[in-house]
């Protein structure tokens, strides 16, 4: 997990090769004109996804992890926390990986939570579970689906 504000995207931008299309896009694009659902940036390898939802307190937040996909998960606006555990120490799963929706969620707690502020994003790579959207409040964000083994070059 990573976790830096955006004025420091630059410094990840070679940890995967479409994470710079992922910070071109935050760069240029109106992120608050967007309407809140699912916009393909490079087909299924790139997608962009806005959230515009009310924060949920720990106990409802869920670990989730994903396979296919690395997530990018920025702020917008609001006041958001993010739970984070090892993927590898995670022992009680909710259900199977759905392999549809690139989820499975577990019961389990989350060993931290980090305050996220607007301008700041996570990474969480397929070993990273993580608890998004705790918060008081609407919160607003962008969260990209990057997938770890492009089909495009």
């Amino acid at each position: 997990m990573i976790l830096s504000s955006l004025s420091q995207s630059d410094r990840y931008a070679a940890l995967h090769t479409l994470f710079p299309q992922a910070f071109d896009y935050i760069r240029n694009a109106d992120l608050f004109a967007l309407a809140p659902g699912r916009y393909n940036i490079v087909g299924d390898d790139l997608i962009a996804i806005i959230e515009q939802v009310s924060g949920r307190t720990r106990e409802m937040a869920k670990l989730e992890a994903h396979r296919k996909y690395i997530d990018i998960q920025l702020v917008l606006e609001g006041d958001e926390q993010m739970g984070w555990k090892p993927l590898a120490d995670c022992y009680n799963p909710v259900s199977e990986h759905s392999m549809e929706k690139d989820i499975r969620f577990f019961h389990d707690a989350p060993a931290s939570y980090v305050p996220v502020p607007p301008d700041h994003f996570c990474i969480f790579f397929p070993e990273d579970a993580h608890a998004p959207l705790v918060g008081n409040g609407q919160i607003r964000k962008v969260i990209f689906k990057v997938a770890v083994n492009p089909a495009q070059p």
